[in-house]
């Protein structure tokens, strides 16, 4: 009965969203090379996937402390311009400069997506960057009215729009450090818990990861998820479910657990979730006990959207903010 009254639930609060849009399926090969084969592609960044998200330095941060507001140049270059540019909210906290956050908010987040939350973290002794992920908010081109170049049916491209989020949130680790922080963390929720966990594996400052809704694959989620449906729509009759894994091996969080074995991980799932469904998050969840991995794991009583409701979201923030006090 409970399980029917949440996924009842989620149902309705997904529906609430009515722009969503079915896209053409794409291998989208214009993103790496014209020529270029898209599998042979993959395996060579599998190959080396610490010189795929290598990060160039820059020194062209431009922080407004007056408004704590941090713009700094993307690693990696799209076609549309408002998207190269990286928007992020700091949040200092009142006292010392020694631990700080990188907070990545989930997919099609607003402007003021997880802003309570760093906020909070912020008055609980944790400093907190909050980033905009690549075709979220500012920088989104008017031809978008959700961020679907970050997840969508275009294979490439949401490899590479996903590598940027990443290199994003690397260059915030790095302005992070240029100020003086040495005990960095990060936090992400949904979308923003793959990538966090992507970014984690390839940047050794990170020491602790809270990951907030988890699953060891990629095109699961895609695929199976109630969020993007839209996408599956596309995606049927053009790659089976067992191709899309392997092609989005490069933004696959199995594909990195032997990469945080030195951080501190926090796996956090929802006991009714139909966006990340629990067999999922389950699954990372054993494999990270199987390989004695250090990591911490917390059920929330609830579903993936229900888990910004109140309650439940105060409930999630606890968890959250506690695993980043005691981690770093």
């Amino acid at each position: 009965m409970i399980s029917t009254f949440f996924h009842s639930w989620e149902r309705r609060l997904a529906d609430a969203t009515k722009d969503r849009v079915v896209r053409p399926f794409d291998w989208g090969v214009d993103w790496i090379s014209p020529d270029a084969d898209l599998r042979e592609w993959v395996n060579a960044v599998m190959a080396d996937t610490t010189a795929f998200f290598h990060l160039p330095p820059t020194p062209d941060y431009d922080f407004d402390a007056s408004r704590g507001e941090l713009r700094f140049p993307s690693a990696l270059t799209t076609p549309h311009r408002e998207n190269n540019t990286v928007f992020a909210r700091w949040f200092p906290a009142s006292a010392g400069k020694d631990r700080a956050v990188v907070v990545l908010p989930q997919w099609n987040s607003d402007a003021e997506g997880h802003i309570g939350l760093s906020r909070l973290i912020a008055r609980c002794g944790v400093s907190a960057l909050r980033l905009t992920l690549p075709y979220h908010d500012v920088r989104m081109p008017p031809e978008l009215t959700r961020a679907d170049y970050i997840v969508s049916a275009n294979v490439a491209r949401t490899i590479q729009v996903c590598r940027q989020a990443v290199l994003d949130a690397r260059r915030a680790v790095a302005w992070l450090a240029l100020q003086g922080y040495e005990r960095i963390g990060i936090l992400g929720t949904s979308l923003g818990s793959c990538l966090a966990m992507l970014t984690s594996a390839h940047e050794p400052r990170i020491r602790a990861q809270a990951l907030n809704h988890v699953s060891p694959w990629f095109a699961d989620v895609v695929w199976r998820g109630l969020s993007t449906r839209h996408v599956r729509e596309s995606l049927d009759g053009n790659v089976t479910l067992d191709d899309l894994r392997d092609l989005w091996r490069p933004i696959n969080p199995w594909s990195y657990l032997e990469h945080v074995r030195n951080t501190r991980t926090l796996l956090v799932y929802a006991r009714y979730d139909l966006t990340f469904p629990v067999d999922l998050s389950r699954i990372l969840v054993d494999e990270f006990a199987r390989r004695d991995l250090p990591h911490e794991v917390v059920v929330l009583p609830c579903g993936h959207y229900s888990t910004g409701v109140a309650p439940f979201s105060y409930l999630d923030a606890y968890v959250l903010i506690r695993f980043l006090r005691r981690s770093l």
